[in-house]
């Protein structure tokens, strides 16, 4: 899943302008003073270094504990909101993101666009200068006219992208609210312990990106406008990663974390699917008439595409991956494998057959490049 809003300030200017919007306020807790929850101090000189981000994972699971999932890959991991809700019920915790969960449901139900929320962390080095934009943004009306500074400005233009009306501003001040209580009693101890329990999966993660794919990757990377990010592994997501595109040098993708050694390849996969989808979009918007997009094909074609995509381009760079792909996908979507994973990919994710070629030969093309 790829943002289509570009990162319209860089980091050092967001956080100039949330300095300059919050000085002689109280000091706020919630996020770690890094954008790093693992990683180490060379990794800014390794090409798409594996990071964890605890801002982001807290971002995304008040997502996941409010909004239903009924895609058909879905957002989140199968049973992510009760197996919390039980460890919470076991802890005999209580937080405001319990206590507001209507209000907040009700409100993604009149505005189902909420969702591209989702984004929002990856423009941010922690939850405390997330909340401090949110702030902003709320104190401003949405105006970036009543900003103190530039900075503060592409701030507001950034966050009101996303929370473009006063009932949308409102639901974010509560789900902030919500979430950094959820972080305070229950969120930030479960994070901690997974981090540990997962080291060596991160380890084996990192070892098989680094090592094995990111090269297979490169050539492709470099000839989409992706030459460098970094891959950030997210305790609640599934087989739909979130992807924000800022140039050939700032991205970012946030894919699953598994939850064991054996699966660490789930992340190489999950990875495919997301740095191939910038080529899907295209393919499709290239192949549907106007009557198409108004019956929504054009959203159904991309989320197919995004799939088949994936599977494509390990086709051409890595084909000992590919069985494994489509047997993740089709786990992912509840869907049967079969006798042989790849045809029934194609089957639990059909595309028509211009997209689907359209696809392919650009991937071709990409691939042929220098």
């Amino acid at each position: 899943m790829r943002s289509s809003i570009l990162r319209l300030a860089s980091m050092a200017g967001i956080a100039a302008s949330l300095a300059c919007a919050t000085a002689g306020r109280p000091p706020t807790t919630g996020g770690p003073p890094n954008r790093t929850g693992r990683g180490d101090s060379t990794s800014a000189q390794v090409s798409w270094p594996v990071r964890s981000q605890f801002h982001t994972d807290l971002w995304l699971h008040g997502f996941a504990m409010i909004q239903d999932d009924t895609t058909t890959v879905p957002f989140f991991r199968r049973g992510y909101k009760a197996q919390m809700n039980d460890l919470k019920r076991r802890a005999n915790v209580t937080t405001l993101l319990d206590t507001n969960m209507q209000k907040l449901r009700a409100r993604l139900a009149v505005n189902p666009l909420l969702v591209n929320a989702q984004f929002v962390p990856l423009y941010f080095n922690s939850f405390d200068e997330l909340a401090q934009a949110a702030d902003l943004l709320y104190r401003s009306d949405g105006n970036p006219r009543a900003a103190s500074s530039q900075e503060a400005a592409q701030t507001i233009q950034i966050m009101s992208g996303y929370f473009p009306s006063q009932p949308d501003r409102d639901w974010l001040r509560l789900f902030v609210q919500s979430v950094r209580d959820e972080d305070a009693h229950f969120y930030r101890n479960y994070w901690n312990q997974q981090q540990g329990e997962r080291a060596d999966v991160f380890t084996s993660v990192n070892n098989l990106w680094q090592g094995t794919y990111r090269p297979r990757f490169q050539k492709f990377l470099n000839n989409t406008s992706q030459r460098q990010g970094e891959v950030v592994l997210s305790l609640p997501l599934d087989g739909e990663g979130r992807t924000l595109s800022t140039g050939k040098t700032e991205n970012t993708t946030v894919v699953t974390f598994p939850d064991r050694l054996a699966d660490a390849v789930d992340a190489i996969y999950v990875i495919a699917h997301e740095l191939s989808g910038n080529i899907v979009s295209t393919a499709v918007k290239d192949n549907v008439t106007p009557t198409d997009q108004r019956m929504g094909l054009a959203d159904r074609y991309i989320a197919a595409g995004s799939v088949r995509a994936g599977a494509m381009l390990l086709e051409k760079i890595s084909p000992d991956l590919v069985d494994g792909y489509a047997r993740y996908y089709l786990r992912s979507a509840n869907k049967s494998i079969g006798t042989n994973a790849t045809a029934s990919l194609a089957l639990a994710f059909p595309l028509p057959e211009q997209i689907r070629d359209a696809i392919s030969r650009q991937i071709d093309v990409v691939l042929a490049g220098i």
